[in-house]
C-alpha cells in the first residue's frame, strides 16, 4: 500500500487518487477561511478571503462535475498536506499578537494553500490530457486560473502594504 488510502496501480487510479486529494482539500479551505476572514484586520485582506471563499464554493461545484463526467462518486480522501498547511495557519493565528503582524501571517498562510492548489490543478490538467480526458481539462483551468489571481493579488498586497506594515 505505502503512501496511499489504496493501492495505487495505474495512472487512471493516480488520477482518481488526486481528484479526491484536492476535492478533500478545497472542502477543508472552504471550512478554514470563514476563520481567517474573522481574524484578518485588514479590508482589503478580508475582502480578498472573501472572494476566494465564493470562488472555492464555486471550484467544488466544478469538481462535483468532474466526478460526475468521470462516472465517479464525489468524494474526498484524507490529505495531510492540506491538514498540514491548514493547521500551521491556525498556529501561527493564534501565536501573534500584533494584527498588523497577525495579517502578513495569515496572508502567507494563505499563499501556502495557493500554491498547493497551483501544483494540483496543474498536476490533474497533465494528466486528464494523458488520458485523453480533455472534457475535464476546462474545469481544472478555471479552478487554477482562479488560484493564479488569487496568489497574484495577494502578493501585491503583501509586498505593496501589509509586510511593511508589519515591519
Amino acid at each position: 500500500m505505502g503512501l496511499f488510502s489504496k493501492d495505487i496501480k495505474t495512472l487512471d487510479d493516480l488520477f482518481l487518487h488526486q481528484l479526491e486529494d484536492i476535492y478533500y482539500a478545497e472542502q477543508q479551505i472552504e471550512k478554514n477561511l470563514p476563520t481567517m476572514i474573522e481574524k484578518a484586520t485588514n479590508p482589503e485582506l478580508k475582502q480578498k478571503f472573501e472572494t476566494h471563499l465564493r470562488e472555492t464554493s464555486n471550484q467544488i461545484k466544478r469538481l462535483d462535475t468532474v466526478f460526475a463526467a468521470y462516472g465517479k462518486p464525489a468524494k474526498g480522501v484524507d490529505c495531510e498536506a492540506i491538514d498540514g498547511i491548514l493547521k500551521e495557519a491556525k498556529h501561527v493565528a493564534g501565536n501573534v499578537a500584533d494584527p498588523e503582524v497577525l495579517d502578513a501571517a495569515l496572508l502567507a498562510s494563505a499563499q501556502a494553500v495557493e500554491h498547493y492548489e497551483i501544483t494540483r490543478y496543474g498536476t490533474l490538467i497533465a494528466w486528464a490530457k494523458q488520458l485523453g480526458r480533455n472534457d475535464l481539462v476546462p474545469a481544472f483551468e478555471q479552478n487554477l486560473d482562479e488560484e493564479y489571481k488569487t496568489d497574484k493579488g495577494l502578493t501585491a498586497l503583501a509586498e505593496q502594504r501589509l509586510n511593511a506594515k508589519a515591519a
